[in-house]
Parts: structure tokens; C-alpha cells; sequence
């Protein structure tokens, strides 16, 4: 079982401490449906210095999360990744003009997401990264491309659990010191506060839920759906958020150029289908349904 598996590597160090520089082809079996990341031709970027990079180059350096089933998730024998936010990434390498088997993936750690994309050391990143006005100042955005909320993870046979307001006495999991384990705490949804249950990641707590050692687990829906597709017939997403976390495509702050083309990659792939047809072949496999995200241009 993968979560397992995964959570015995975290146990050990290994990707808790995943740092810059962690690199691997784009190769991997999305599975997508054909057609789904057909290369683009003749593609002009006009004005955008990382898209001159990118031609430079000859191929796009994207940073990614390795951690995250259904997300972005690198398999430890395969060294392939996966997942919606891979897949995101490949699409956008084709609607660029390169073949998606050739993206450069770099595993960047959440706190260096920023300087990563400042120093120029990726293109753009895709990982579950929320925009907010902070990360403006420094970094840029196109999209969001998906729209999370805190939301719950539970067993798959669990009928108590039906939202936020009824998990008051119940023992909830969440990363330590996480904006979702403050949540649980500041809105008063879980007391006392010793049933807030904080480890040091989220695969972790999903196994501690397996294990019936906590009732469920709590972040953003989207990595909740990724545990859920790995394992269906033992987990379910209650459905209900309360929260809202948009996730967007970081990129250079004064690329503008580049962030205006992403954006109409985006749209197109929300009105074409394409959207549709990753989310089903990797989050929509736990059984929750996609809702298209409202681009917000800038």
C-alpha cells in the first residue's frame, strides 16, 4: 500500500527533508487519455524572458511536490511521477511546444518555492502552492487552476463524520504546526485542544487513521482526494470545505508574458475538456467530483 509505504520514508527522514536540486525526467504513465498533451506547434511567447530560457534550453525545468499522491508523486522504484498537479505541468509543457517526456522535474521544498523561482533555478512550479498577496510580492501567478478547501478524510464505512460541525469531541490529524491544524483549534472545531493530533507529515496521519488511532484527517481537499484515489475502497473526502485555498502556476514576477499565455492555456483546457479528462484520470479517482476554477487574470 502506497500511503504506507510512503509514510515509513517520511518515518525514516527521507522526504520530510526533500530539499532543491532533486531532479527527474518528464517520463511517467499519466495515463491520460490520447491527445491530452499533443505538442503545439509553432509557439511565440513574445517578451518572455523564461520562455527564451526555455528555447535556450531546449526543454522546460519545472518544479514540483513528490509527496503528494494524486498531486504530485514520485515513485521511489520508477523515479516517475504523478498525479493532477504532473499532469498540469505537462500540459502546459505541450501547449508551450515541448513534449511533455522531456520536462525537467525539480522537487522543491514548500519554503523554497520563492527564491527557487526568483533565481531562476525553475520555470514555473506547480504544486499545490496558494496564492496569496505575500507570495505576490515576490513571485507571480496564472490561474488558479484549482480551487482547494480544508475538508476532512475519513475511513470509507465512517457515517459520523459528515462536515466540520461534527467532529467537536473526535480526534483529528493534520501536520504540525499547519494553517489546517490552527484552523481546527482557532474556529473551535475540535476540542480540547489534545484531539488536534499533530505529525510531521500528512501521509503519516493518513496511516494513524488506517490504523483507527484518529478519527480523520484535515488539509486542503485536493491533497485529501489524492490519499482517497490511492486508496478508494478504504477512504473517502466528506465533501464539505471550510476554507478557501486557490492554487496557482508560480512564475517570475515581472514575466508577464509568460503568465498571460499559461492563463489562456488554462482556460482553453477548461473549455476543451482537457481539465476535465486529468482531473478524472487522477483526483477524480476518489470519487469526488472536479469543480472548474475561475481564472483570475492580473
Amino acid at each position: 500500500m502506497r500511503v504506507r509505504t510512503l509514510a515509513a520514508v517520511l518515518l525514516a527522514g527521507g522526504l520530510a527533508l526533500t530539499a532543491c536540486g532533486k531532479e527527474g525526467t518528464g517520463t511517467g504513465d499519466s495515463g491520460a487519455p490520447a491527445g491530452v498533451f499533443e505538442v503545439a506547434k509553432d509557439v511565440k511567447v513574445d517578451g518572455s524572458p523564461t520562455f527564451e530560457k526555455i528555447k535556450a534550453r531546449g526543454n522546460p525545468v519545472v518544479g514540483v511536490k513528490e509527496d503528494q499522491p494524486g498531486l504530485g508523486f514520485k515513485d521511489p522504484t520508477s523515479n516517475k511521477y504523478t498525479g493532477f498537479d504532473i499532469d498540469m505541468a505537462k500540459l502546459i509543457a505541450a501547449q508551450l511546444g515541448y513534449d511533455p517526456e522531456k520536462i525537467t522535474f525539480k522537487t522543491i521544498q514548500s519554503a523554497a518555492r520563492e527564491q527557487a523561482i526568483i533565481n531562476g533555478d525553475i520555470d514555473y512550479y506547480v504544486g499545490t502552492y496558494s496564492i496569496t498577496d505575500a507570495r505576490k510580492d515576490k513571485v507571480s501567478f496564472a490561474g488558479p487552476y484549482y480551487v482547494a478547501g480544508q475538508d476532512l478524510l475519513v475511513k470509507k464505512d465512517n457515517s459520523d463524520i459528515t462536515g466540520p460541525d461534527s467532529i467537536k469531541s473526535k480526534k483529528v490529524c493534520s501536520v504540525t504546526g499547519s494553517t489546517p491544524a490552527k484552523a481546527l483549534r482557532d474556529k473551535k472545531l475540535v476540542e480540547p485542544d489534545s484531539n488536534v493530533v499533530e505529525l510531521q507529515s500528512y501521509s503519516l496521519c493518513v496511516t494513524k487513521l488506517l490504523d483507527g488511532e484518529v478519527d480523520a484527517v484535515s488539509t486542503d481537499d485536493a491533497i485529501l482526494k489524492g490519499y482517497a484515489a490511492d486508496e478508494p475502497d478504504k477512504l473517502k473526502v466528506v465533501g464539505k470545505t471550510f476554507s478557501t485555498e486557490k492554487y496557482g502556476i508560480g512564475l517570475a514576477k515581472d514575466d508577464k508574458a509568460l503568465r498571460t499565455k499559461i492563463n489562456e492555456i488554462l482556460e482553453k483546457s477548461l473549455s476543451d475538456g482537457k481539465w476535465d479528462q486529468i482531473y478524472k484520470n487522477t483526483l477524480g479517482k476518489s470519487g469526488s467530483e472536479g469543480k472548474h476554477p475561475t481564472l483570475e487574470k492580473y
